[in-house]
């Protein structure tokens, strides 16, 4: 076993603004050890900083947070000490991976990464590297968690025994859920409001080149890409698989950052776009997006030729099945009989917040087998379509049980053994483990008790 050193005071580089509890001690030092576990330290700011932080995300706490939050950073250190006996490590691409998606996320909630630096008072090296370790801690945890449980098997008969004498109002309540089909038709957009659409990113890219306007502001104020149009028109840090093939070989083959690209046609609409920075396999490019509008005429002619669809599959004249690979335009759905797929699991059951908004809605009085009127939508892409719907199937919402729900339950026992598992691995592992906690920080009710010895 490694022993940490005796460190109880240290003076650190930079100053963070500390609250106190009734149950810390005042006093003026701008930083120190608090805890010990292993041969890591737990320092006063780094619990102030993860209070600050699970604040902002609106975490609340059980009791004392300067009691809760210390005991949390010390069981990762636990399960951190325990990744550096077994050698277990992650790889480098998945950490920055990891690090790249955070950075995107930051610049995304807080404009640029620009406004980014100035919040945090740091480079994007600076945070990054912060992440680095952050992210690289959490994923050695996770392994170490996944090996402790990776041998608990659930039986039938521990199944059994778990639900045999629970209350029923314990037992997990399953929503309703249902399986939906559906047939999809893309009004048909006119040259006329295409060429109008291709005139405005003209106008834009003459607008760029000439000095008249920035790239980045004319996004901001044009841009139908909600997602990247606050940060004017950034994406962040992408790989070619995150984006669809078309935007992907325009984007990636760009190699001058003031240069903006010609019209580019996907399936969202047309993009102009300029790159920003490449780094390894990765681009980082703002673009705008402008997409064609559908007609009134145009969506009354798909309302009345879904409506004939519908009369003539509820008359039998063909099936949902036969009908979905000539008729639908969904390309996701029209080679799978039309079935939805739910992208959270990979199943065909939805609960009914999963569905889009209007298929909810139209499903919420239909029978079982019942096809709906055809009704407009706006699909993931973000463009209007005429679309039925049938009810394929629905189950109604109960308490589960192990004819119709075992894999649920499964899930459930096997939680709960895994979570004793680990609570157990816990408790022994401070018996082996050096800990040493400051007196000021010993007056709390902690979940485990093992921490003063």
């Amino acid at each position: 076993m490694r022993f940490g050193i005796f460190i109880f005071y240290i003076i650190v580089v930079f100053q963070t603004l500390f609250y106190s509890s009734p149950a810390i001690a005042q006093n003026n030092v701008i930083d120190e050890v608090i805890w010990v576990v292993g041969d890591e330290a737990i320092l006063k700011s780094d619990v102030e900083m993860a209070r600050i932080e699970g604040q902002s995300r609106g975490q609340r706490w059980e009791g004392d947070p300067y009691c809760t939050i210390p005991e949390q950073l010390a069981i990762q250190k636990l399960f951190l000490h325990q990744a550096a006996i077994d050698s277990i490590d992650v790889t480098e691409s998945e950490i920055f991976q990891s690090v790249d998606q955070q950075i995107n996320y930051l610049i995304q909630n807080i404009g640029s990464k620009e406004k980014m630096e100035e919040y945090f008072g740091k480079t994007s090296t600076q945070i990054r590297e912060q992440l680095y370790d952050v992210i690289r801690n959490e994923k050695l945890v996770t392994e170490v968690r996944k090996q402790l449980v990776s041998n608990i098997k659930v039986t039938p008969a521990q199944m059994r025994r778990f639900f045999k004498d629970m209350p029923e109002d314990s037992i997990p309540f399953v929503p309703t859920k249902v399986e939906v089909q559906i047939l999809v038709q893309n009004p048909i957009i006119s040259q006329e409001e295409i060429d109008r659409v291709k005139n405005e990113l003209r106008e834009y890219t003459d607008r760029i080149n000439s000095g008249e306007s920035k790239f980045s502001t004319l996004a901001i104020f044009y841009s139908e890409d909600k997602g990247t149009a606050q940060r004017g028109g950034e994406t962040g840090l992408i790989g070619r698989i995150e984006v669809v093939p078309e935007f992907a070989n325009v984007a990636f083959n760009l190699t001058d950052t003031k240069t903006v690209s010609k019209i580019v046609e996907t399936e969202y609409g047309f993009h102009i776009i300029q790159l920003v920075e490449k780094r390894g396999d990765k681009v980082n490019v703002r673009h705008i997006l402008r997409k064609p509008r559908v007609s009134d005429e145009e969506i009354e002619k798909s309302v009345h030729f879904m409506d004939s669809v519908a009369d003539e599959l509820r008359r039998n004249l063909y099936t949902f099945e036969e009908c979905a690979p000539y008729i639908s335009q969904d390309k996701d759905t029209r080679n799978n009989y039309g079935i939805m797929v739910n992208e959270e699991d990979g199943t065909s059951k939805f609960e009914m917040k999963d569905l889009p908004a209007e298929v909810a809605k139209v499903i919420a009085n239909m029978n079982i087998g019942e096809i709906s009127k055809p009704f407009v939508m706006i699909d993931k892409r973000g463009k209007e379509v005429v679309a039925i719907v049938k009810l394929k199937n629905k189950i109604n919402g109960h308490r589960a049980t192990m004819a119709d729900d075992y894999q649920l339950l499964q899930d459930v026992v096997l939680e709960k053994l895994s979570s004793e598992k680990i609570e157990n691995w816990i408790k022994e592992k401070q018996k082996t483990t050096y800990i040493h906690i400051n007196d000021e920080w010993k007056n709390c009710e902690f979940k485990y008790s093992g921490w003063i010895k």
